[in-house]
């Protein structure tokens, strides 16, 4: 499946000129978290979400330091900083060069992608022109339709079961962070995993259950403390190994 597929055509968007109250009234009428942000010409310049909207003066919310603190802090942070709290228009609070996919980019390059930015939607651009919107609800939707109407094979539903199993049965494996798919005897495993080379004792626990013909990783690892993401195997190709 493709973007184009899944996404939303028509979208709500914005001008960077627009106030910020109406911003805000647009995205309350139409319940929706997030706009596009698009030039006189057509052309997507940005995007702004409600997250843009959260260190505000007006609710006492702005970023605070103390005196030193702000002395180590560089100027154009400050600066950038004093704008994103008190700037009127869409254009001084929006996120420029936003993360964008083309019409015909695969469901599989978009979910890594999205999860590696921290994103719950994805512009869709054609010739630097908006046509779509792709969020999570529209991957819901689309699975929606696919577990009512796709046929799987009993095999692989056997091997999904299986493969859990064995990971269930590694104690040390952040296993509530696993997600497992198979397609053909082929496993895909999704998630993160929160010490060093989990992934890999995830993928022989994977590669010795029968059936398995190959095992494609697409697991970051993340560190427990902070939640940042120290590696993607999506950040390349994904590692993928046969078992045949």
């Amino acid at each position: 499946m493709k973007a184009s597929d899944v996404m939303t055509a028509k979208v709500v968007t914005i001008s960077p000129d627009s106030s910020l109250s109406d911003m805000i009234k647009l995205m309350l009428d139409h319940r929706i978290s997030g706009l596009p942000v698009v030039a006189a010409d057509g052309k997507l310049v940005g995007i702004v979400t409600e997250g843009d909207c959260l260190r505000r003066t007006e609710t006492g919310t702005e970023v605070k330091r103390s005196f030193w603190r702000d002395l180590v802090t560089g100027s154009e942070t400050l600066a950038a900083e004093y704008i994103r709290s008190h700037g009127r228009k869409v254009s001084e609070v929006m996120s420029r060069d936003p993360i964008v996919v083309a019409p015909d980019t695969a469901l599989s390059d978009v979910i890594p992608l999205m999860e590696k930015h921290q994103i719950k939607r994805v512009p869709v651009v054609k010739d630097g022109v908006i046509v779509g919107i792709l969020s999570r609800a529209n991957l819901l939707q689309a699975l929606s339709g696919l577990v009512k109407d796709a046929k799987v094979e009993q095999s692989d539903t056997k091997i999904r079961a299986d493969v859990i199993a064995a990971l269930s049965s590694l104690p040390w494996a952040a296993n509530e962070f696993l997600n497992v798919t198979v397609k053909d005897g082929v496993v895909d495993l999704w998630g993160c995993f929160t010490a060093y080379r989990q992934d890999e004792a995830a993928i022989i626990a994977t590669e010795n259950v029968p059936g398995v013909k190959k095992v494609n990783n697409h697991l970051s690892w993340v560190d427990p403390m902070s939640g940042m993401v120290i590696y993607s195997a999506d950040e390349k190709a994904p590692l993928v190994r046969s078992t045949v």
